[in-house]
């Protein structure tokens, strides 16, 4: 019986690229599987041990931080963005609002730890300071989606709103003053009803 020879690819150039990049890759799971269960900054060791690889892999790797930075964003957007696309606008200026809110609470869940992790390294990362930018935009714009009639009013009030709906706001109500995830809600809901002067068709007002 003739035995098969494996294949030689790891010798080549070739399949020395392809270890590399599968090597990136359990680099890049691992920080993502960590940082999502609130190890915010993974040590090397921990993150070699994670991906399975030497710790001088990982160093290498890590020597390009941006660009593992920019692969972590585009598993986060992957995942986390069409949270925001769930539902279309329609209904009444307060039923609209109870559904951006919810999207968005599902949205700022979802990226926490991620978000958290960043904000640790935004000020040395132009990559991660540059999301953190289009992040606020993309959230702005979502907002005057929802409530296009808020391209009426003065601009002080959007601000305003706009920072009622951050993710800081958010972080503020869910990290240090320890509310749960419905209380939080409630907490945003009140805020933007009273900004906006819509009342709670669940206390049995009429909405406008």
């Amino acid at each position: 019986m003739t035995i098969p020879r494996a294949p030689q690819i790891e010798s080549t150039p070739d399949g020395r690229e392809q270890r590399s990049e599968r090597s990136r890759g359990a680099i890049i799971q691992a920080l993502f599987h960590l940082v999502g269960s609130a190890v915010l900054q993974p040590p090397a060791q921990q993150v070699a041990a994670s991906a399975r690889v030497g710790i001088r892999t990982v160093f290498r790797h890590f020597s390009d931080t941006e660009s593992l930075c920019a692969a972590m964003a585009a598993r986060v957007q992957a995942e986390a963005m069409p949270l925001l696309q769930t539902h279309e606008p329609h209904g009444s200026r307060s039923q609209r609002a109870r559904t951006l809110l919810e999207q968005r609470v599902d949205f700022f869940e979802r990226i926490a730890p991620y978000k958290r992790s960043g904000n640790l390294q935004r000020v040395r990362s132009p990559f991660i300071g540059g999301q953190h930018r289009t992040l606020v935009r993309t959230l702005r714009a979502d907002l005057l989606r929802w409530l296009p009639e808020l391209r009426r009013v003065p601009a002080s009030f959007v601000e305003v709103l706009d920072v009622a709906l951050s993710f800081e706001a958010w972080e503020r109500l869910r990290t240090d003053q320890c509310l749960s995830r419905e209380r939080g809600l409630e907490a945003v809901e009140c805020t933007v009803r009273t900004l906006l002067g819509v009342p709670d068709p669940r206390k049995g007002e009429v909405s406008s």
